[in-house]
């Protein structure tokens, strides 16, 4: 049975700003918010639990609606919900009328598994901006990674800014979360071999053989890549410039090192 909710002062309405405003709430209650068809359908696919789906029926289409309601599980709490109060919740504007919480997932290098020897990983630390985030996990899924892991990180992954920059690929990519040295010493005990982008002792990325297990790691546009990454690397690499700067937006880096790798292993998933 569905219920209907037309007061934005409605406890489950007041969760959902907090679940979407406040990282805090987000640790503490194991819980996100999802705004989007596209975004809760790549969710539902990657294995994530909706406990609860918002719909407004005067901003959902038909054939949005009837796709999540045969989608979700039939544990999945349905709310209609009125327009005002989807306007209250809403952080986007163009969402199709659908918002949803979802349980979080565990993000420990523990979690991570893969199906070949060789797998290929991107690694970020710190990456300050979520709009970076995302565009990062966009070259992950469409390079079809085996991994992505975020070292140190700044912010939660299921803040809204990540899921809106990366439409939806936090999802649809295999993730792990970790300190440097965590990450470092896991890396070794899974015999990765670990190409740090830097400016130092660097040679040209495309001259490395990225077709035995790798990492590629990458760092902010600030401050590059902390000493303990350069004292652990297998081997720096640098993308040659040829114009009047040394470095360029991190996401483009990364999106050019990780297809050269592709290139090397064939373009195989």
């Amino acid at each position: 049975m569905t219920k209907e909710i037309s007061s934005t002062q409605n406890p489950l309405i007041k969760q959902l700003v907090q679940l979407t405003e406040k990282s805090r709430e987000r640790r503490k209650n194991n819980l996100f918010v999802i705004e989007g068809v596209r975004e809760i359908s790549l969710a539902l696919q990657g294995g994530y639990s909706i406990e609860t789906l918002c719909i407004a029926p005067d901003i959902c289409t038909d054939a949005h609606r009837s796709k999540l309601l045969t989608t979700v599980s039939p544990s999945t709490e349905v709310i209609f919900i009125s327009t005002e109060v989807y306007q209250k919740i809403a952080y986007r504007t163009t969402t199709e009328g659908v918002i949803a919480i979802a349980n979080a997932k565990t993000q420990g290098l523990s979690s991570l598994s893969f199906n070949k020897k060789n797998p290929l990983i991107l690694i970020a630390e710190a990456p300050e901006k979520p709009g970076n985030i995302g565009a990062l996990l966009r070259t992950a899924d469409a390079a079809a990674l085996d991994a992505v892991i975020i070292a140190n990180p700044l912010t939660d992954l299921y803040n809204p800014n990540i899921i809106r920059s990366s439409v939806g690929c936090v999802f649809t990519n295999q993730i792990a979360t970790g300190t440097t040295q965590e990450i470092i010493s896991w890396l070794k005990q899974q015999e990765i071999a670990t190409y740090c982008a830097a400016l130092s002792a660097s040679v040209p990325y495309h001259s490395v053989d990225f077709t035995q297990a790798s990492a590629i790691v990458v760092g902010t546009e600030a401050t590059g890549l902390s000493e303990t990454w350069l004292e652990h690397s297998t081997q720096n690499i640098i993308i040659p410039m040829q114009g009047a700067i040394d470095s360029m937006n991190v996401s483009v880096a990364a999106a050019i090192i990780t297809f050269e790798a592709k290139r090397q292993r064939g373009f195989q998933s």
